[in-house]
Parts: structure tokens; sequence; C-alpha cells
């Protein structure tokens, strides 16, 4: 009875961990790619995206937060 009570937890208690360590790898991840635009084109060009100077300007602003456009609303 024990066993199956300690394996569920376990398996929670993992998968819970599994997901916020995700989460922050993945955060770090798009942090070093508003910093560096080759791993930005890298990534579109994996996706099958090949994004031009302009493009790849929109993306950046995109991840930083602002707006596309640069306009003011």
């Amino acid at each position: 009875m024990w066993t199956v009570i300690i394996a569920i937890v376990t398996l929670l208690v993992g998968a819970v961990g599994g997901f916020f360590v995700g989460v922050y790898y993945l955060r770090k991840q798009l942090e070093k790619m508003q910093s560096d635009p080759e791993m930005l084109q890298k990534m579109a060009k994996q996706m099958g995206y090949n994004m031009n100077k302009q493009q790849m300007q929109k993306a950046q602003q995109m991840m930083k937060g602002g707006r596309p456009g640069g306009g003011r609303r």
C-alpha cells in the first residue's frame, strides 16, 4: 500500500519539478535569443522560415515586449 502511495507522490513531484525546470530553461534560452540575432535566425530556419533584417528586428522587438510597428497608441 505504502509503495503505491510513495510511487504516485514521487511521480507527481518529479512532474512538477520537471515542468518548472523546463520553464526556467526555456526563459533563459529566450533571453539569449533577444541579445543574439544569429541564434534567433537559426531557430527561424529550423522552423522553416527565412527572415530578412527587418523581420529579425521585428522579432527581437516582439520578444523584448515592444510593439512591432514602433508606433504609440
